[in-house]
């Protein structure tokens, strides 16, 4: 049997930590619970500033916003292909932190467009909740405890 694949989708660029301290226990319960590899892209994109040099590549924004946009052109290229060819499901944690960003809301279109479930966990109020990513979302939880319950009833 195949091994399952998720990918952690939610904010990144203006989260604490990039996003990373959820995705790792996420990954690990996954892997633990499930057997399910999490794909985690925190780490992806740690690869890819080690393989382009460009540890710095944050200052870019404001000192060369082009080879900044060139730069996050390979993460946003490498992110969906995971979503495309890689990913079974998503999880996406939606949290303020998304608001300002696009990629998270790009991820869980992509899903819903190529028929991959979407489980949302939606930290916001409900009415600040787009009906866009609602419609998107396969199941929607209020906590990563609700999620997990549902992933050992679904796929265990």
């Amino acid at each position: 049997t195949k091994t399952m694949i998720a990918y952690l989708s939610g904010a990144m660029e203006f989260a604490n930590d990039e996003g990373a301290a959820w995705r790792n226990n996420v990954s690990l319960w996954l892997n633990n619970e499930l057997g399910h590899k999490a794909i985690d892209p925190v780490l992806e994109s740690a690869k890819i500033v080690e393989e382009n040099n460009a540890e710095d590549y944050r200052e870019w924004k404001s000192s060369d916003p082009e080879r900044y946009a060139n730069f996050i052109k390979l993460c946003v290229k490498n992110d969906i292909n995971i979503v495309r060819n890689k990913a079974d499901y998503i999880i996406c944690l939606w949290d303020a932190n998304v608001i300002k960003g696009a990629g998270t809301h790009a991820e869980v279109t992509l899903a819903f467009e190529l028929n991959k479930p979407v489980y949302l966990i939606n930290k916001l109020p409900l009415m600040d909740l787009s009906g866009w990513i609602m419609a998107c979302s396969t199941e929607i939880f209020n906590d990563f405890n609700q999620l997990k319950e549902f992933l050992i009833k679904h796929y265990s």
